[in-house]
């Protein structure tokens, strides 16, 4: 196309363009709407109908991401994960609350320091979030035992039902956390919670669970919680749907609002590759049935996923496929199933996860590794992914588009190809149009050129009118038409808008396409306006008996346009390809919204007394370019940036503002070393350990008749390792042993015999449902054979306890020994006396360490001893480098200390590496727990993997000052199976940030 540059230049008519019919496509449209129940519900300032949740009056779209604060033990960060939300398009954030990370034994709760989730809630609505609850009981969230506390297992009677000494257990939490939750509002105050959760997919709906929910619902409204409430399904099956709900088939609860969840979209294979994945489902106005009460299991409430995959959890022994599952749920994915469910009346959204975080401690779930990345929006390192970028477009959309809250299916239309369908929806009230284009099948990856006729308001139009509109691999559009932009019509475009505001007396709309693609647009004037093209290249046409103004361009670069004159205010008009126009930033203030381009993120902005105040981060130097309200002066970060506004009517800062400053980190080259595994010895003092008697268990697994009950719960241990020390009379009947024991996904044991190391035994690993106990077998050595007294020392690695998906008590599955037998060279085994003592945790349920809470220790000597701790004095440990040269059974402890010195005015996020980044699993045979000042940020298992990295968030790190990192390396001694290389990496580096608070970091007593 030829360079317009400003003259006004007249096209031929085209050949077909459009009629105008004001008063009967009006009419058309307006009945194209289905008969179906409007009845409005109110929660005091917070209601919904049929179509969307309505906040003060106000159809609401609700675009929301899924946080876990326990995922992210630094409070100060939890600020930085709004604020980027927020600036990546979200109004809402979702909130598991975790039962068990509140809770070490009953009637014992904190919501104090990285606990405080009353400052979450008032951070949220400092930041303008919307926030939707989930306080459980049971949350899953890939947490061992779904987030219940640990001494849960302990009951007998079974969860998730209205057992009376369960509910009583609920209860004690509910209350807790609905009086917080309460506090928090929306209309109540400065509060921002629109929505509330009660339990999470439960499967079961029986008489006992019916009146499980119905205690539940009526425990958060007694509690003082206003808002409408829901339960999350699992998949779109019709469980729980309100009562009011006429379709036969579903089954009725305690809820104001449906909601369900799901996860399609294929999956990452053995390579790590993305595969083609599944069909974007029509959960909605398209769906079976084809009208609204045909598609939906409650039509009288709208559309809510409570959950929507954003990503997907990896497990122990995987390829490491949280890079795949960004790109396979990434851009794209994104557009084409997030947009279907638009185009289905999806009003309420919310991705799972927006920020995965880190399952530090003994969080994690039997299934799950210590990295909770979750191939999110928000990587783990608190880095924008660019699939960020596009949800921030399909954000900024929504924000622009509010007809979008109010639609039902329009006429249907036809595209010219075959493997284009368009969904075509029109909201009665405002006439607008979505017309959401997509391949048939939606999973497609062809390349279509197309076209397709829609009548609207404005008339009757064949679209596009020039050019070429295609679709061009796996892909999807969100177009609109007849929508007023501010105070100028918008007829139809084929580029998408991203965002609109307004720029001093007139409008600024952002739109973009794929790079070049050919782009059209019409708009409507009164009069023949003026066309200025500032920067790019465009043409435009006139028609001045209908008053549409044509615009066809090709998507390249940035196009720019100021439009003058016919009638309406100034327009200006930026037209980007893709990746350009993800380059914007929108924020709002008192006196209107301004848009911003080139820092790496715009956080936040605030407009008073002719002074704007951004703030922000900046990785590489970047100009500064401002649009909105007019400004006298600007600060970035706090610093005053020079600038002016050009002929385009943009603000362009004078200088670049700076890029970050390198960081430097010290190498990790001195270590004190320290082998523990005391407990192994035969003459190991146990005195105070707790003795094996014959007290009940609620275990779903028991010992057989005549052993004692064994499991660590049954003692008050519920996390981490836990050590038992048998002793016995030696025979013919101590030739073989057999240890059945729980300990999760790639747990493990190890086993001694008077001190001598007998072996080490592993639960598999590889699986996504992996298994959680067996039995290990050994050969004892000969001197069990003898007469006398034996010793022995079994430590049990327990990597988590299960869910309770199925409302099965699986949950109660037992961990450390079930039981032990003893058998001679062959036949059955022997009933021979084993009196066993058991030490777990230091404390028990009584934790020592009420700072870093219940998930934070184990049983090991080192932890119970403070080895973990900055401050312990190891000056007596030898000194030792990296690699380790020897290695012994049991566990070895190192030690170091850093000084990190973080420029001013940076983030830098860090984390620690083991061995070789590249390799997800390597040859050696080892496990490591990473203390950084105490706080355990992970577990490694070399040989199982996938992850060598792990994420040390600032806050447990202190980025200015000396810090304190302990390895506990538990190896069966095999030549080589030591501590590889530790390293410090710079996991991404930006000037800016949110304030820092250090959290607490107790040391050595």
């Amino acid at each position: 196309m030829a360079s317009v540059c400003g003259a006004a230049l007249l096209l031929a008519a085209p050949a077909f363009a459009q009629t105008p019919a004001p008063q009967a496509v009006q009419a058309v449209t307006a009945a194209a709407a289905p008969a179906a129940s409007d009845t409005r519900r109110d929660f005091g300032k917070v209601s919904f109908d049929r179509h969307s949740i309505i906040l003060d009056g106000k159809p609401t779209v609700i675009w929301s991401s899924e946080f876990h604060y326990y995922r992210l033990p630094s409070p100060s960060l939890w600020r930085d994960i709004l604020q980027k939300m927020k600036a990546s398009g979200f109004n809402t954030v979702a909130l598991y609350f975790s039962w068990g990370y509140h809770s070490p034994a009953p009637g014992v709760y904190d919501f104090s320091g990285v606990r405080d989730v009353d400052t979450l809630l008032d951070m949220a609505a400092d930041e303008g979030m919307y926030v939707i609850t989930r306080a459980g009981p049971y949350v899953n969230a890939e947490l061992s035992r779904g987030g219940f506390p640990g001494w849960l297992v302990k009951q007998n009677a079974k969860a998730r039902t209205d057992a009376p000494e369960y509910m009583a257990a609920a209860d004690e939490w509910l209350t807790r956390i609905n009086k917080i939750i309460a506090k928090h509002q929306y209309g109540d105050g400065k509060g921002t919670v629109i929505l509330h959760q009660i339990e999470n997919e439960l499967l079961l709906t029986n008489a006992e669970q019916q009146r499980y929910m119905q205690h539940l619902y009526d425990r958060a409204r007694a509690d003082g919680v206003t808002v409408p409430i829901f339960h999350n399904d699992i998949g779109r099956n019709g469980r729980w749907v309100p009562a009011s709900s006429p379709v036969e088939g579903t089954i009725k609860g305690p809820t104001d609002l449906y909601a369900f969840d799901g996860y399609p979209g294929g999956s990452c294979d053995v390579a790590a590759k993305p595969t083609n994945g599944g069909l974007a489902p029509d959960w909605g106005l398209y769906g079976p049935g084809g009208a609204r009460g045909g598609a939906s299991a409650s039509p009288n409430t709208p559309g809510f996923a409570a959950e929507y995959g954003g990503g997907w959890f990896d497990y122990w022994g995987s390829n490491g496929t949280y890079d795949c599952t960004a790109i396979q749920r990434g851009k794209r994915y994104q557009r084409v199933f997030y947009g279907t469910n638009l185009a289905n009346g999806i009003t309420a959204q919310s991705f799972y996860m927006g920020f995965g975080g880190t399952s530090w401690g003994w969080q994690p779930a039997p299934v799950v590794y210590t990295s909770y990345d979750y191939g999110a929006a928000i990587d783990e390192a608190r880095n924008l992914r660019p699939k960020a970028l596009e949800l921030k477009q399909l954000g900024q959309f929504i924000q622009s588009f509010p007809s979008l809250a109010r639609m039902d299916k329009g006429p249907e239309i036809k595209a010219s190809s075959d493997k284009v369908r368009i969904y075509h929806n029109v909201n009665a009230e405002t006439g607008a149009h979505l017309l959401f284009a997509a391949h048939a099948p939606s999973n497609a990856r062809s390349d279509d050129a197309f076209t397709f006729e829609v009548e609207t308001a404005d008339g009757r139009y064949r679209i596009p009118q020039a050019g070429t509109l295609r679709l061009n691999g796996f892909d999807a559009k969100l177009l609109i038409a007849a929508h007023d932009l501010g105070a100028h019509r918008l007829v139809y475009s084929t580029s998408e808008l991203q965002t609109r505001i307004k720029d001093g007396a007139g409008d600024l709309a952002l739109f973009y396409g794929r790079k070049g693609e050919d782009g059209e647009m019409v708009l409507r004037f009164t009069g023949q306006p003026a066309v200025e093209v500032t920067e790019g290249s465009a043409e435009h046409v006139f028609d001045a008996a209908t008053g549409d103004l044509r615009l066809n361009y090709r998507h390249e670069g940035l196009i720019r346009l100021r439009i003058t004159g016919g009638g309406r205010p100034p327009l200006h008009l930026l037209i980007g390809e893709e990746d350009v126009a993800a380059a914007f930033w929108r924020q709002e203030t008192a006196g209107g919204a301004i848009l911003a381009r080139g820092p790496a993120l715009v956080r936040s902005a605030t407009l008073s007394g002719g002074q704007l105040a951004l703030s922000g981060d900046v990785a590489e130097e970047a100009t500064l370019e401002i649009w909105g309200p007019r400004f006298k002066t600007l600060r970035w970060n706090g610093r005053e940036v020079s600038g002016d506004h050009g002929a385009s009517g943009s603000w362009l800062s004078k200088k670049p503002l700076p890029g970050a400053a390198k960081v430097e980190l010290p190498a990790l080259l001195e270590w004190r070393v320290g082998q523990e595994t005391p407990e192994a010895k035969r003459d190991f003092d146990d005195a105070a350990w707790q003795a094996i008697d014959k007290r009940g268990t609620a275990a779903t697994i028991k010992p057989p008749t005549g052993q004692p009950v064994m499991d660590m719960s049954a003692y008050n241990f519920h996390n981490g390792d836990v050590w038992y020390r048998g002793r016995f009379e030696g025979g013919p009947a101590a030739r073989k042993i057999a240890l059945h024991y729980g300990a999760g996904g790639s747990g493990m044991l190890q086993l001694w015999l008077d001190g001598r190391f007998v072996g080490q035994h592993e639960l598999p690993s590889g699986m996504a449902r992996p298994l959680t106990h067996g039995v290990a077998e050994f050969d004892l050595p000969p001197e069990a054979l003898l007469a006398g007294p034996h010793v022995l020392s079994v430590m049990v690695r327990n990597n988590g306890h299960n869910w309770d998906l199925e409302a099965d008590d699986a949950h109660k599955e037992p961990r450390g020994l079930v039981s032990v037998s003893l058998s001679a060279q062959s036949g059955p085994s022997f009933a021979v006396p084993i009196a066993w003592k058991i030490q777990g945790n230091k404390g028990g349920e009584a934790i020592a360490d009420k700072v870093r809470g219940p998930m934070n220790t184990g049983g090991l000597f080192g932890e119970r001893s403070g080895w973990h701790l900055p401050g312990f004095d190891d000056g007596k440990w030898d000194k030792a480098r990296l690699p380790a040269t020897q290695v012994l059974p049991g566990t070895t402890w190192y030690r170091t200390t850093f000084d990190l010195a973080v420029p001013k005015g940076h983030d830098a996020s860090l984390g620690l590496s083991i061995g070789n980044p590249e390799v997800p699993r390597s040859a050696v045979n080892y496990r490591a727990l990473l203390f950084v000042n105490g706080w355990n940020m992970g577990q490694f298992i070399a040989h199982v993997g996938p992850q060598r990295r792990f994420v040390i968030p600032n806050g447990i790190l202190n980025p200015n000052g000396k810090n304190t990192l302990a390895v506990a390396v538990t190896s069966d001694g095999g030549s080589g199976n030591g501590l590889e290389q530790v390293q410090l990496v710079n996991l991404g580096t930006v000037r800016g940030g949110v304030p820092l608070t250090l959290v607490e970091s107790p040391g050595a007593k």
